[in-house]
């Protein structure tokens, strides 16, 4: 598995071999969402970054999974049809949301680090 990047609106990103992006959401974030009850994934076509791609709805909230680069909507993961809890079960792995072919495939590396992200959560937290 290849490093995993981040981004400020907690969702995780993982390069593939294939040249596509797997997107989820953090453990942090699923972890203030609480119980997931419903995902709501993208359509396959390009989005902006920054555009809401997906929404994900626990007992406590409703909340946005944003685009987090410039690219295309290839895949979804469609065992969260069935099975929502599964982004609480297993968020950095089965709880995936969606892969994308992003426009410019640099930019991933640019992205948070582990260390970057851990720094952000920490700093959100005594904030």
């Amino acid at each position: 598995m290849s490093e995993l990047r981040f981004t400020e609106d907690h969702e995780w990103l993982r390069a593939e071999a294939d040249g596509s992006v797997t997107v989820g959401i953090t453990a942090f974030a699923q972890d203030a969402l609480g119980d997931v009850v419903f995902v709501q994934l993208p359509e396959l076509q390009a989005y902006d970054k920054g555009a809401e791609a997906a929404t994900v709805e626990s007992v406590k909230a409703a909340s946005g999974v944003y685009m987090p680069l410039d690219g295309e909507v290839v895949e979804t993961n469609p065992a969260l049809d069935a099975n929502p809890e599964l982004v609480n079960e297993d968020p950095l792995g089965q709880g995936w949301f969606f892969r994308f072919i992003p426009s410019n495939p640099d930019a991933v590396g640019q992205l948070l680090t582990q260390d970057a992200y851990d720094r952000l959560i920490k700093a959100n937290a005594e904030a």
